[in-house]
């Protein structure tokens, strides 16, 4: 076998963890249509707290009609001049977007060889965006897989700092059933990256 071939042989524990990014990715970035929540709803959690928030998500996709997810993620997202929630990291961390810590992550992508998504034009640091780039660094899809070492820097520069605060914030929408419930499962999602990247340290 080739080195570039096992290069890009992923572990399943990192195959998981890479689907849920992508998921987050794709259920943040625009309002769950029919297909997405019937496939939402046949997922099945464990008896992990990741799980559970699964499960509840699952519960919650079953019952949630487009409109109601398309109502809701207006709310949340966009609003009259603006959503109840701005999911972009300059935001949480400076009160402001367009700051420096989208500059860092602009400069960081670079690095890594990550481009921006055409006809995109919010700035990258939004959270479906990020999840995204953690998930394709996991598999490789900017040219190699990067290592755990790699995801790590790139999670504690421009992750951990606040998506923590952000999905508890949307799991704590007043304005939201569906995307709450996105909000605690991400918020589980975190805190369980956030400590296996801690563990890498000891």
């Amino acid at each position: 076998m080739s080195a570039v071939a096992r290069e890009f042989i992923i572990d399943p524990e990192d195959q998981a963890r890479s689907e849920l990014y992508d998921f987050l990715g794709l259920v943040l970035a625009r309002p769950a249509d029919a297909d997405l929540l019937g496939q939402i709803a046949a997922l099945r959690g464990d008896e992990t707290p990741l799980g559970q928030a699964l499960a509840m998500l699952a519960k919650i996709a079953a019952v949630t009609t487009p409109q109601t997810a398309e109502r809701e993620f207006n709310a949340v997202f966009i609003g009259l001049g603006r959503g109840e929630l701005l999911p972009y990291g300059s935001y949480y961390l400076t009160g402001f977007l367009n700051e420096k810590p989208l500059a860092k992550l602009r400069q960081d992508m670079a690095e890594r060889g990550i481009e921006r998504a055409g006809g995109k034009h919010e700035p990258e640091d939004n959270i479906a965006s990020l999840m995204e780039m953690m998930a394709g660094m996991i598999l490789g899809r900017f040219g190699k897989v990067t290592s755990v070492a790699g995801q790590k820097d790139f999670f504690n520069a421009h992750i951990e700092p606040w998506a923590v605060h952000f999905f508890t914030d949307l799991e704590a929408s007043g304005t939201s059933v569906f995307y709450s419930a996105v909000g605690s499962l991400g918020r589980r999602f975190m805190e369980v990256e956030t400590e296996g990247f801690d563990m890498l340290s000891n």
